[in-house]
């Protein structure tokens, strides 16, 4: 009978063992699979960047290049001018930051710490505008940015730039829900008004928040191709993400001198999420856990 009892128990425990292999095996296919397709195309681009147009053309994308062709990276960065749309694209970057910190942290403070009719159809609004593509608005913002006289300025992507970092705003609040309201009365009892509990107490404690926007905001804006090119369209207000676009013709593109500039863009951005990765992924997830 005692054979009879532990049969089962012993079958389950089989069960079980083969379910939980099962699972990690899921597990690890999947991130394998992810991996895969993150660096297949860069493989592609990195071997790509070494061949001349003949080879280009003619061999597999995987194959090794049979003669390594450094003109590739000495025409993307010269004939493609990276240095000026590195130039131009650290001021879009710097000023666009610097706005979003500002008007980001402040809006946040207030619909976080103001329960009022307005904070509330303002929360409203920015999930409803979330909720809409960018891209179905576009006529309409580019008809403004004209009417003002922005397009062909850097001021328009700055202005976008700033103005549309709803997902900013809600991370800051999130971020404001683990600071105690006790810290605000206690410095409004000492006599400061609300610009220097503000700016005192409330801004220096969102440095976590200001790092993982700063991190994302940055990477979003170097990324970025669409912007850049509808309102900056001249050469001479290239960032590191149209630069490359000039090697594009109606007869075709010279795609291994493309794919050569695309290593040298890579590298920036490498080295900063190599460096940050710690802050970035604490960041997040600091952000999204109340105390």
């Amino acid at each position: 009978m005692d054979n009879a009892v532990k049969a089962p128990a012993k079958q389950d425990y089989s069960e079980q063992k083969f379910v939980a292999g099962l699972m990690n095996f899921l597990k690890y296919a999947v991130l394998v699979i992810a991996c895969l397709v993150v660096l297949v195309p860069l493989v592609v681009v990195f071997f790509g960047s070494f061949k001349n147009n003949r080879e280009f053309l003619s061999s597999n994308v995987f194959a090794l290049p049979t003669s390594i062709e450094w003109n590739n990276y000495k025409t993307a960065f010269i004939d493609g001018k990276v240095l000026l749309g590195l130039r131009n694209t650290v001021v879009i970057i710097i000023i666009s930051c610097t706005g979003t910190i500002i008007t980001g942290t402040m809006t946040a403070y207030v619909l976080q710490r103001f329960n009022t009719l307005f904070g509330r159809v303002l929360k409203a609004a920015f999930l409803l505008a979330t909720l809409f593509p960018s891209i179905s608005m576009q006529v309409t913002v580019y008809r403004i940015m004209n009417r003002f006289g922005l397009v062909g300025t850097m001021a328009a992507p700055i202005i976008l730039y700033i103005g549309t970092d709803i997902i900013s705003i809600y991370i800051f609040m999130q971020f404001l829900d683990n600071i105690s309201y006790s810290l605000d009365e206690s410095a409004i009892i000492d006599g400061a008004n609300y610009f220097t509990v503000f700016f005192r107490i409330i801004l220096p404690l969102l440095k976590p928040a200001i790092a993982t926007v700063l991190i994302i905001k940055v990477i979003s804006i170097y990324n970025d191709f669409y912007t850049p090119q509808l309102y900056m369209p001249q050469e001479e207000l290239s960032v590191v993400s149209t630069s490359l676009y000039r090697f594009m013709g109606p007869y075709g593109a010279k795609w291994e001198i493309i794919f050569a500039g695309i290593v040298i863009i890579i590298i920036p951005t490498l080295i900063i999420f190599l460096t940050l990765q710690k802050q970035i992924y604490a960041g997040l997830v600091n952000g999204s856990v109340k105390e």
